[in-house]
């Protein structure tokens, strides 16, 4: 009996190590995303009038052209009415145009204007160099051990297989 207890608690974590390790994950992704190259974002996205949330659908369609309403919506787990206003502000601005889907007239298909790819290319630029100045603090080993460990938590909040390390 104590060999398959400890054996079957050898295999799933404590759940107080699992909410210990979580809340610390939680402190740490929280410190990250209010650092200084994060708070350079907020700010050239302010000085361009935009809010956090239109940058990110900006971003969205930036890499998604062609993307329905319902696209932009699922991908950050928010109402199809929520994206609508984003994404009318986005227009109203000459960011992105919607074209109607020519298989679904109910469906409006996301594209960035010129403006609106120029503007995302910024953010971006802003973006990476405000990353690139805290990645350039860390060593080579340290950046692929975080780089690994980002990965595997993706997988995992995917629920996909665990990757194997490249030696």
């Amino acid at each position: 009996m104590y060999l398959r207890t400890t054996m079957n608690s050898r295999r799933r974590a404590a759940p107080t190590t699992v909410a210990r390790d979580s809340n610390r994950l939680l402190d740490l992704l929280n410190a990250l995303g209010s650092t200084t190259f994060r708070q350079l974002l907020w700010q050239k996205s302010a000085s361009l009038d935009l809010t956090y949330a239109q940058s990110q659908v900006l971003f969205y369609v930036g890499d998604h052209p062609g993307c329905h309403m319902g696209d932009v919506a699922k991908a950050f787990a928010v109402t199809l009415p929520a994206v609508t206003h984003i994404v009318d502000r986005l227009a109203q601005k000459a960011f992105v145009t919607r074209a109607e889907d020519p298989t679904d007239r109910r469906v409006s298909l996301l594209e960035l204007t010129r403006k609106g790819a120029s503007v995302a290319r910024e953010l971006q630029a802003v973006r990476m160099r405000g990353l690139s100045r805290v990645v350039a603090r860390m060593s080579g080993e340290d950046r692929q051990m975080v780089i690994q460990g980002l990965e595997t938590l993706v997988d995992a909040a995917l629920m996909k297989p665990r990757r194997r390390a490249t030696p």
